[in-house]
């Protein structure tokens, strides 16, 4: 195990599907004022009985119809006067659609980005090669865009798809001068939220007392198409806004220079009445030096504003119905917390950890209690409900604990969410902080189910298995990349970093004229649409969703994403896609895998850091769980690079991540 930076980390560029939130990145941030306002200082956390560190307090807060109305009225107004009719999509913080408003001779469709050269097959809808390149409904980018926007902010911290593009491109920071370092730290974050997930939940066309539980999913996955930002009332992030309008679903592959894009103008004037407090943007905060971008648009450059909704609806536009997301009417978003909104304060019964929340049903009911593996017949001795619950708590522990990477003011505590699983990607508990951002909740179940399928000696057999695009040549690839004719039958254990690392389309991460890693395409090929196996596991789901949402399909995705074989119990492995950066690992009973948790929601070593102490703690404690081997961890692999001996990391910890310690290399030795 390697114990490095307290940033770092890998991402890759990603422009439609993508997004994410976690890092740090450089540039000169817009959008906010030029001087930097002096936070105010975090209150020193408290500890409480549990022996976690108390967080404050996050008064509810929620959008209204009305608020619905003067946001979409505000942006409309502005795409009016730059001459761009656009589609507008508002969501609440846990993902429902409450509008999507369609301007008269708005573009119906878009086209995902190609970003390089390469000539490919024919790419159509019905014969997909990777998602780059394709015409989808606009819809579909306004959605995601302002989920993302919704997704990837907090209390602590305002993200945009500017943002989310800043940190999931090939090198970081993207631009044309800093080719050879690592790619960003979320690579591949854009292939979260996904319309296949089994963890998101759907919208229900009928309504009804359950119809706000989130967290909704996303058509595309998360978006780094700049146009989408995050809305605040009372200090809270209570939604996000998605505008599409030129028909260009991209990204910004160049943060040296400042864009003028008008969609991010218009949502920038939607947003106007709804901002986030100027300390928290993504332009406030800093890692490895740099500082994250939030927008180019500024409030200076927006026309006067348009707030009366009856003044353009049935007259520049009407509200849209769209199949799996919206009626045509505007909604009142659910307040993040209550019982409705399906994120709730977790009871004492539930968890120990003062300040924790489950997912909850509307109901009452945790989602995913406290329980027991399912896959005794493979492990012998599965992952009991004591055990789950001891690597949970103490993850959590460790997690409130930490300093956040992404929130401000500084010295924040970190706010993840954290899921353990068993060998067959069945979710056996999950836990999170109050003000974690949304997106971790399906990613950190990604994490745990990735590394859970990489170390298990069926992995090779079942990507084989998979008829998906070229899914099975994965395996090939990777053997001959490794020099090992039997990689992935479960003979070393994988974090997630150990996974990015071959899923990058340079290897090392980053470095020039070398090699793609197995999992990606080669650089010449590479797109944020087409990162590789990420894409091509759940590349017919999206597609699929794309003929349901455009009405040419009565069948929508399966609530359970890849073609890989079910599992002994029913189920996929990968239910609800694959991810590839750092905040998982696989537990281990012995030398018997037996499941996995997954971290995420903060900077990546910060997710590495709750993953791998988290597990280490929560197996003193019960005494029979632990880490991997040290013997058979993936950074035991070395690959011949340019001559070159290059070995495989497994996790990176921050080098003094506590707030109540000085306490460093927490990790070394374990």
């Amino acid at each position: 195990m390697q114990v490095l930076g307290s940033f770092g980390g890998p991402v890759s560029r990603t422009i439609g599907l993508v997004s994410a939130a976690s890092l740090a990145l450089a540039g000169c941030g817009g959008g906010g004022s030029g001087t930097l306002p002096t936070p105010t200082p975090s209150p020193a956390p408290t500890t409480t009985v549990g022996g976690a560190l108390k967080y404050p307090t996050y008064p509810q807060a929620s959008l209204t119809v009305a608020d619905v109305q003067q946001i979409i009225a505000q942006a409309v107004g502005e795409a009016k006067a730059r001459n761009l009719p656009s589609i507008i999509a508002v969501v609440d913080r846990v993902g429902n659609v409450l509008a999507v408003f369609k301007m008269n001779g708005a573009k119906a469709t878009m086209l995902t980005s190609k970003l390089n050269t390469e000539t490919f097959p024919a790419t159509t809808i019905a014969n997909p090669v990777d998602l780059e390149g394709v015409t989808l409904p606009a819809e579909a980018g306004a959605i995601a865009k302002a989920v993302t926007g919704a997704y990837l902010s907090s209390a602590g911290n305002a993200f945009s798809t500017r943002t989310a593009s800043e940190i999931v491109q090939q090198h970081f920071p993207p631009a044309p001068s800093t080719l050879g370092l690592e790619g960003g730290p979320l690579f591949g974050v854009q292939f979260s939220q996904l319309p296949c997930s089994d963890l998101n939940q759907r919208f229900q066309p009928a309504g009804g007392p359950t119809a706000l539980i989130g967290p909704k999913r996303s058509p595309l996955g998360l978006a780094a198409d700049p146009g989408g930002l995050p809305l605040y009332k009372n200090g809270q992030v209570v939604g996000g806004i998605g505008v599409m309008g030129d028909g260009d679903y991209g990204l910004d592959p160049d943060i040296t220079n400042i864009d003028t894009d008008a969609e991010e103008f218009i949502a920038l004037a939607g947003e106007q009445n709804f901002t986030p407090d100027p300390t928290i943007t993504a332009d406030k905060i800093s890692a490895g030096g740099q500082t994250l971008r939030f927008t180019d648009a500024t409030s200076a450059g927006l026309s006067a504003l348009q707030t009366s909704f009856a003044a353009i609806n049935n007259v520049l536009g009407a509200l849209e119905a769209v199949i799996g997301y919206t009626n045509g009417t505007i909604v009142a978003g659910t307040a993040y917390g209550s019982e409705a909104s399906g994120f709730r304060a977790a009871t004492t019964a539930e968890f120990a950890n003062t300040d924790a929340f489950v997912l909850t049903d509307g109901s009452g009911n945790n989602r995913y209690p406290i329980k027991g593996g399912t896959d005794a017949v493979d492990v012998g001795t599965p992952l009991s409900a004591t055990e789950v619950r001891a690597v949970a708590e103490e993850a959590f522990k460790v997690m409130s604990r930490e300093r956040a990477q992404i929130r401000q003011p500084l010295d924040s505590q970190a706010q993840t969410t954290v899921s353990v699983i068993d060998t067959y990607g069945t979710l056996l508990g999950l836990v999170r902080g109050p003000d974690a951002p949304i997106f971790g909740t399906d990613v950190s179940l990604q994490k745990a189910r990735s590394v859970a399928f990489f170390s298990n000696k069926v992995a090779a057999a079942q990507l084989q298995a998979d008829s998906d695009g070229d899914v099975a040549q994965f395996v090939a690839r990777t053997r001959t990349f490794l020099s090992d004719p039997t990689a992935l039958t479960g003979a070393f254990a994988f974090g997630n970093r150990s996974i990015g690392n071959l899923a990058r389309p340079f290897f090392p991460d980053g470095q020039l004229n070398t090699p793609n890693g197995p999992l990606s395409r080669p650089i010449a090929q590479f797109n944020p649409f087409g990162v590789g196996l990420q894409v091509q596991l759940v590349a017919s789901n999206l597609v699929q969703h794309v003929g349901y949402v455009l009405g040419q399909s009565a069948t929508d995705t399966p609530q359970q994403c890849t073609n890989v074989p079910n599992a002994p119990n029913g189920n996929k492995r990968l239910a609800n896609g694959l991810q590839i950066f750092s905040g998982g690992v696989p537990i281990y009973r012995g030398n018997t895998l037996v499941g996995a948790i997954g971290i995420s929601g903060d900077g990546i070593d910060q997710d590495d850091l709750s993953a791998f102490l988290g597990l280490n703690n929560g197996g003193l404690r019960v005494g029979s769980i632990g880490n991997a081997p040290k013997a058979i961890r993936a950074d035991n692999i070395s690959v011949t690079v340019n001559g070159n001996p290059v070995r495989l990391r497994y996790v990176n910890c921050p080098f003094a991540p506590f707030l109540d310690t000085a306490a460093q290399n927490v990790c070394e030795g374990l």
